[in-house]
């Protein structure tokens, strides 16, 4: 990377990313973790995440950067431009987790930042732009079915979801103020689009098509729209022993019909056009193994590149939900918690990312991320791309989530090129 970086003249001297330490610094933040969940577990408004934000602060400073908490909760490092008056550049991911989950999941891009911008201080490399490092707030979905709060939040996108309640009654707005946000001063945190460059996020794949196809890096074409539901059946409670099958209301029956019921919608994949659906979470009432379920709740997720075929699926859910009520005598009650489109990565920034690439000597693949991200929200306001690294075994969410040092620390070398170039060209 560096003798490509100094041939094209974006630096004067030799950067050089230092993998041990980066790789270090992630397994010592995935260690701040909720002992009592499976694998680094790390979920938002945790005291582990609370901590691990404490870290994630410390190295930011360590790095050279002037650093802040918003009113959303997004923990921000800044290092100055040269010129006055110019746009920012903003890179960055998130450190939160599913519960189960992996070591590298938005890590990889918050610590491959603030390694970054290690490597531009030690080779005395100044950027003309400011640079942004953020660490957004909460991009897994949590208790309140709501992901990417921070990017929500600047985005202008948060507010109209603070009164979600979580199964305690909490609101969303409620776990913010107790997380130490400030939700009634969100207006303060909007990114202004005419101060931003642009915005790019390293990521790990969560996939395996670049490790099926030999190829080290991938640059994002679109990452997929996602619309999540939340489904309530209500049957009656019935003697498991003495109520016989044809009089029972069971409202866990219809469950399970419907989430086999998208699954099916899914799968056929009307047109041609690809996406997934899936059921991750139910609750039943009152959970006795001698009673007929009276209640029961549903967490549906629909994914797809294709604004076409979510549209046509979500029609298919609630044509499915109602044909399921109807059927069982049951009140199905369908209340869609967020419906995010498919965005389309910035032309402009996908070409300096396959340069970028080019210039270090290394192959590539354009592909779509099937993942939601914060660069979706951040497309709102200015242009925005995603550059991916390597999943072994394409497996993600889950506590064998793994990626090569060497694949991180080349993500990083890559990143650096693109924000050098971008900083260099002033404009996409």
């Amino acid at each position: 990377m560096a003798r490509a970086l100094l041939r094209s003249g974006l630096v004067s001297e030799t950067p050089r990313v230092d993998e041990e330490r980066l790789f270090s610094q992630l397994m010592e933040l995935a260690e701040v973790r909720e002992p009592e969940q499976p694998g680094w577990t790390r979920r938002t408004f945790s005291e582990p995440y609370r901590r691990s934000r404490q870290l994630v602060r410390e190295l930011m400073e360590e790095a050279g950067l002037g650093v802040q908490v918003d009113v959303a909760g997004n923990l921000l490092g800044r290092l100055p431009g040269a010129q006055a008056g110019l746009p920012q550049i903003a890179i960055g991911s998130h450190t939160d987790t599913v519960a189960g989950g992996g070591r590298f999941d938005g890590m990889a891009g918050v610590l491959g930042a603030i390694e970054l911008v290690r490597v531009l201080r030690a080779a005395g490399q100044g950027l003309r732009h400011p640079l942004l490092v953020v660490d957004f707030l909460g991009e897994e979905p949590n208790r309140f079915g709501l992901s990417c709060l921070g990017s929500r939040a600047v985005s202008g996108a948060l507010e109209p979801h603070l009164g979600l309640r979580d199964g305690a009654g909490e609101t969303l707005g409620e776990a913010l103020s107790a997380f130490g946000a400030r939700p009634r001063e969100l207006g303060s945190a909007l990114w202004e689009p005419d101060r931003l460059l642009g915005y790019l996020e390293l990521h790990i794949e969560q996939g395996r098509r670049l490790e099926e196809a030999g190829v080290p890096l991938g640059v994002v074409t679109a990452i997929c729209g996602v619309e999540r539901a939340e489904v309530r059946l209500t049957g009656r409670a019935d003697h498991a022993g003495t109520t016989p099958m044809g009089r029972r209301r069971d409202a866990l029956a219809g469950a399970a019909e419907l989430v086999l019921g998208l699954e099916r919608l899914a799968a056929e994949a009307p047109g041609g056009v690809p996406g997934v659906g899936t059921v991750g979470r139910l609750e039943v009432l009152p959970g006795a193994s001698n009673v007929v379920p009276g209640w029961s709740r549903l967490w549906a997720e629909l994914r797809s590149p294709e604004p076409s075929w979510l549209e046509r699926a979500a029609a298919g859910l609630e044509a499915e939900a109602r044909r399921v009520g109807a059927e069982r005598e049951l009140e199905v009650e369908l209340e869609w918690i967020s419906r995010e489109a498919p965005v389309r990565c910035h032309e402009g920034l996908r070409r300096l990312l396959r340069d970028a690439i080019s210039e270090l000597g290394q192959s590539q693949l354009e592909l779509e991320s099937w993942a939601g991200h914060d660069a979706a929200l951040v497309a709102r306001l200015c242009p925005a791309a995603m550059l991916f690294v390597p999943s072994r075994g394409g497996r993600s969410h889950c506590p064998e989530e793994w990626t090569e040092p060497a694949q991180v620390a080349l993500g990083v070398e890559a990143l650096l090129a693109a924000v050098l170039a971008l900083d260099r060209a002033g404009e996409v």
